[in-house]
């Protein structure tokens, strides 16, 4: 149990940490970005960031000079806190960002990546350079979708929880025609023919869009109405590495847009059980299952209501939306009552709920984080659910992000 906790949480803060990193922008050429390998001594890390800041006595700027200077001093404080390179490598993000008015803030992030850094890089610019960890947010195991009739066909991909519409063709092939005799079977004959190349256009399409990822795929799904999907298939249109990757049996769905791709994947979740996407279908479904009773059985959601009875030991499983952006403090008023809250920003103040002045934060963590913490606390799990699904956009919108299934339901 915690240590399904500890992945989770690694691979949600090295998340976070990306979409908090690409955010930031300098007033000037100041944000430093070090990328550290395996192997390369930290003393020659050390020396070569010496010399940077030897070279920043150059800027014009007296305050950009400063401020990369700082961030070099702070990045090397930082290193020494190591006495070799963890296998992975160390990323290490700093420097100066603009804050309300005309304030700034240092930040640093120290990441320790789930892939390993093959190369030593230093770049000083004015947004920082995540580009080599950016790629390693993406889920490598897909499944590729295909929808299909003769009308128009989608192609997609499904990797981790995200459906995503990589090409959409609309055909040309005529439904129908009112012709007879000699001319019903011209007519046919052209109506196959452009049928045929339409469904040449879609397979090109597959192998231009699955090919040189074939790898990392687990297999392809197809859907769409009638019969035209398993012709298309049947018909060898496909390429044969591609072919050998089809997932039988097919799937009928009612469209074969981008919706249609969603109904494909709601099809065949037998089929991909593994997936995250199904994985948190799942876990949503049985709570809305559990809400539906009478008594609202073994649910509760919405954060105060979560909380309370995870105080009380209740709580099995907390269903935390991946897309809360919000933070827990701990703050203290100017009558010295000290107080939680959750915020959407840890910097604003909040009301103390003894005396109703405002009180500001003297600590502050991520709200996904503290969930986390608890669980542990508790002997729990955290599921996170993202935002990609319908269920888990339900889950943020009408529950505010949290909700929980319980051991037992309190009194």
């Amino acid at each position: 149990m915690a240590s399904d906790n500890s992945t989770d949480r690694a691979r949600y803060d090295f998340k976070r940490s990306m979409e908090e990193l690409r955010g930031y922008r300098g007033r000037g050429t100041e944000l430093i970005s070090v990328y550290v390998p395996y192997g390369k001594p930290i003393s020659d890390v050390a020396a070569y960031l010496r010399d940077e800041s030897g070279q920043a006595s150059n800027i014009k700027s007296k305050t950009t000079m400063k401020n990369v200077t700082s961030a070099i001093d702070s990045i090397m404080a930082r290193l020494k806190t190591f006495s070799k390179v963890p296998e992975s490598g160390v990323v290490i993000f700093c420097g100066e960002v603009p804050r309300a008015g005309d304030q700034t803030k240092m930040v640093q992030y120290l990441i320790q990546p789930p892939e390993p850094i093959t190369a030593f890089l230093y770049r000083c610019d004015s947004t920082f350079f995540t580009e080599p960890l950016d790629a390693m947010l993406v889920d490598k195991r897909y499944y590729g979708l295909i929808t299909i009739d003769r009308k128009e066909a989608t192609i997609g991909m499904l990797a981790g929880s995200r459906i995503k519409v990589l090409k959409h063709y609309d055909s040309l092939v005529p439904s129908k025609h009112h012709q007879g005799g000699q001319s019903s079977v011209r007519f046919e004959r052209l109506i196959e023919i452009a049928a045929h190349e339409f469904f040449k256009k879609v397979a090109d399409g597959c192998t231009t869009c699955f090919l040189d990822g074939i790898m990392d795929m687990e297999g392809i799904i197809v859907g769409g109405p009638g019969m035209t999907k398993d012709f298309f298939i049947n018909e060898d249109y496909l390429h044969h590495e591609l072919m050998k990757k089809v997932v039988k049996p097919f799937f009928d769905t009612s469209y074969t847009d981008e919706y249609g791709l969603k109904e494909l994947v709601d099809a065949a979740q037998k089929t991909i059980v593994d997936m995250q996407i199904t994985v948190e279908k799942e876990w949503m479904h049985r709570l809305f299952a559990e809400i539906r009773k009478a008594d609202g059985g073994l649910s509760a959601y919405g954060e105060d209501q979560v909380r309370r009875f995870a105080a009380q030991g209740a709580v099995d499983v907390f269903l935390v939306s991946s897309a809360l952006e919000k933070y827990r403090i701990k703050a203290r008023c100017p009558g010295g009552h000290e107080f939680e809250g959750t915020v959407s920003d840890p910097e604003e103040d909040i009301t103390c709920p003894e005396c109703g002045q405002s009180g500001k934060a003297v600590d502050s963590k991520d709200l996904v984080d503290d969930f986390f913490e608890m669980s542990d606390a508790y002997g729990s799990r955290v599921q996170l659910i993202s935002g990609d699904s319908e269920e888990g956009d339900m889950l943020l919108k009408a529950f505010g992000g949290i909700a929980a299934l319980l051991r037992y339901r309190p009194e």
